[in-house]
């Protein structure tokens, strides 16, 4: 996996608790902030799913009809 360093700025008390868990379970506090953002981004992918299936303009398809648009 390619890295990219980051230059953040976070709370104390955020960076305390990073601080701890990665002690705890031995792991890089880059390690444990990358996690917890693979996390978060999952929710968030979530998200913007269930905005979108709210989204009334949006055209639906169903799987029929992408099916006869593909020739399928």
């Amino acid at each position: 996996m390619n890295s990219v360093r980051l230059n953040i700025t976070l709370p104390k008390s955020l960076n305390n608790d990073i601080t701890r868990y990665a002690k705890e379970l031995n792991e890089k506090k880059s390690h444990i902030i990358a996690s917890a953002l693979d996390m978060y981004l999952d929710y968030l992918d979530l998200k913007v799913a269930e905005k979108r299936l709210e989204d009334d303009d949006k055209k639906r398809y169903t799987f029929d009809e992408v099916f006869d648009e593909l020739g399928v």
